[in-house]
């Protein structure tokens, strides 16, 4: 965050002056670029020296349980995606997309509420809320945007929104959009969440907000609490499914499945961009009333064009897919469980929900962590360190994702270059 600081405060030496004549001085604008130059290459010094520098690999193939990567000359498996069952690629769904693109054009180049809705928009919506047993869904063009677009809507200044410490980062920008009293919470300690509620009783509106499951540790919220904790204090509860929505819980409906508590939380926001076929989008699905005031009044939603009809087609597609085969998210589960049994034997930490397929393998270092996942593409897996500032410093990691597409063999495949690079690595005996 403080480099991020620091770099906000180059913006005025960034822009350039404008002349009498009402034309920019380059001359200016490029002294005034030149002088910024060491600042910005101090800072990403800064990330190299500090281990954690981001690289992107590129993708040479479709997204899949195996892919191809530049600079490696072997397929390669994929064991970081989203991609949790396997639809991002299925022909059926990518036959949906061409469908619609030939057919409906390749994109809306408008709004929703101008000419941007097409059947195909509303009869996702109405999909979408069907498989979640709401009243009705708004599509956005991810579920960033969606996240953006809900506090400022439903909160005012007279109310209170309670977020976990830990919320995805589009929670919490969008919190801060909104003139809601904000509250953080302790990640998942109820204690603390209730004694912030009782302290807020005069508040005309309150709203707990919570990933479903946390992405970085793969643990999931302690949503029954939270949902009695709600029904007691006459607060909303808002949930973020993006990491389970299609594959956790016995048929995919999420952490409210997984728990038993389905129906209990009031407005859900999820993506179409993970297990959903993986290509883009995002929602809100909950009562009708609060939805029609989202299209009455979410910015995102308002101002942004709509999500192409390929793209609607292919998660309309993988929707039926998974209602169709209720079977999926057991095969995501039977995979999970296998490589956290394997991972455990051998004497790696591997951090969040047993049942989840967000598989985090706790290295702590930085550095340890990309080199690790280096030597992992070179024996042909694909996996990434993640540490910080997308994790806490101390907790750098290789965060596995399991698919259903993902036969035993090859998971078994993955554990054991874990242990070979392990062992040498001295991170387990």
């Amino acid at each position: 965050m403080e480099a991020v600081r620091r770099f906000g405060r180059l913006s005025s030496i960034l822009q350039p002056k404008a002349c009498k004549n009402g034309f920019l001085d380059h001359t200016s604008g490029k002294n005034s670029l030149a002088a910024s130059m060491p600042l910005i290459e101090q800072e990403l010094e800064g990330i190299r020296d500090a281990g954690t520098w981001k690289s992107e690999r590129i993708i040479t193939s479709r997204q899949g349980p195996t892919i191809r990567v530049r600079g490696q000359q072997k397929t390669i498996l994929n064991f970081c995606a989203n991609n949790y069952l396997g639809l991002s690629s299925h022909p059926a769904v990518v036959e949906a997309g061409k469908k619609a693109f030939e057919i409906r054009g390749a994109g809306m180049s408008s709004v929703r509420f101008i000419c941007g809705t097409q059947d195909l928009h509303k009869h996702l919506e109405e999909k979408i809320a069907k498989f979640h047993g709401r009243e009705d869904a708004i599509l956005y063009a991810s579920c960033f945007d969606a996240n953006a677009g809900l506090f400022e809507v439903m909160l005012g200044e007279d109310d209170a929104i309670f977020s976990d410490e830990m919320n995805h980062a589009s929670i919490i920008d969008g919190i801060r959009l909104c003139k809601a009293k904000r509250h953080r919470y302790k990640h998942t300690d109820m204690t603390d969440l209730a004694n912030q509620l009782e302290a807020s009783e005069n508040a005309r509106m309150k709203m707990i907000a919570t990933d479903g499951v946390f992405s970085m540790d793969g643990n999931v919220s302690p949503l029954r609490e939270i949902c009695s904790l709600a029904e007691k204090h006459k607060a909303l509860v808002f949930v973020d499914e993006c990491h389970a929505t299609g594959f956790f819980g016995p048929t995919g409906r999420g952490t409210e499945e997984h728990l038993g508590i389905s129906g209990k939380v009031h407005l859900i926001n999820s993506t179409l961009g993970k297990a959903l076929g993986g290509a883009a989008g995002g929602y809100t699905t909950g009562p009708a009333k609060m939805v029609e005031l989202l299209r009455q009044r979410s910015r995102p939603y308002l101002f942004s064009n709509a999500l192409p009809p390929s793209v609607v087609a292919c998660a309309s597609q993988a929707l039926d897919i998974i209602m169709d085969n209720p079977d999926l998210p057991q095969t995501v589960l039977a995979n999970t469980k296998h490589f956290r049994g394997r991972m455990n034997e051998a004497g790696f930490t591997v951090s969040g929900d047993p049942e989840h397929p967000i598989c985090p393998v706790m290295l702590g270092d930085a550095k340890l962590a990309n080199m690790f996942a280096d030597e992992m593409l070179e024996r042909g897996i694909y996996v990434i360190g993640f540490s910080y500032p997308v994790v806490p410093k101390g907790k750098a990691r290789i965060r596995v994702q399991l698919s259903a597409c993902h036969s035993i063999e090859e998971v078994d495949q993955a554990v054991d270059a874990f242990i070979e690079i392990g062992r040498k690595m001295k991170v387990i005996q």
